[in-house]
């Protein structure tokens, strides 16, 4: 398929905790016969490389500028490929001419989404700075990690990675189920593409 203009064909996902944003591009990139990059996967793994988890791997990125550099050179080097699938916080921000979506929900909600998963997935407990006892537990974690990241990210960079403007389409994944919430990406995709 042609491209217009400049855009390739990438779609970075970006997303609050809990949304969906991993499992949307891995169920997206196969329809799309496109590889799929999780900038979390590849943070996890270095947490683990420092066997720390990945909540503790978060509040060092604060003063240890060199982790949000090497994990945004991987998602720059990835990005400079084409028919890709992305779900990254800032790949948005790092390759500007990829279809950008942006998955929003309410974060009692996602406490309850990302604790449930928890339970079912032990490797999630060690994303956490404390033990995950329970959902208002999670959205403590939650919230803490998505401020650092906030005051993170606009020190480093100026850019609010949770901002609605910076993305082709919003979709809030309450009410929207996983099948539905990748028909509307395929749609608005193949309309941007082909504009």
């Amino acid at each position: 398929m042609e491209t217009h203009n400049s855009k390739k064909r990438i779609i970075s996902i970006a997303g609050l905790l809990g949304s969906g944003k991993s499992s949307t591009a891995k169920v997206l990139a196969p329809i799309l016969c496109m590889k799929h990059f999780s900038s979390g996967d590849f943070m996890r793994a270095i947490a683990d490389e420092r066997g720390i988890s990945l909540g503790a791997l978060t509040v060092v990125a604060n003063t240890d500028k060199s982790i949000d550099d090497v994990i945004d050179e991987q998602v720059k080097k990835t990005g400079e490929g084409d028919n890709l699938v992305i779900d990254s916080r800032l790949a948005f921000h790092w390759i500007p001419d990829s279809f950008k979506v942006f998955l929003s929900l309410d974060p009692e909600v996602a406490a309850q989404r990302v604790f449930d998963d928890a339970q079912k997935n032990y490797a999630r407990h060690k994303e956490h700075l404390a033990p995950v006892t329970s959902p208002k537990d999670v959205k403590k974690s939650i919230i803490a990690r998505l401020e650092s990241e906030k005051q993170r990210y606009w020190n480093k960079y100026g850019v609010n990675h949770v901002d609605p403007k910076n993305f082709d389409l919003v979709i809030d994944t309450e009410f929207t189920p996983l099948d539905q919430v990748v028909a509307k990406i395929l749609e608005e995709y193949q309309k941007w593409i082909n504009s």
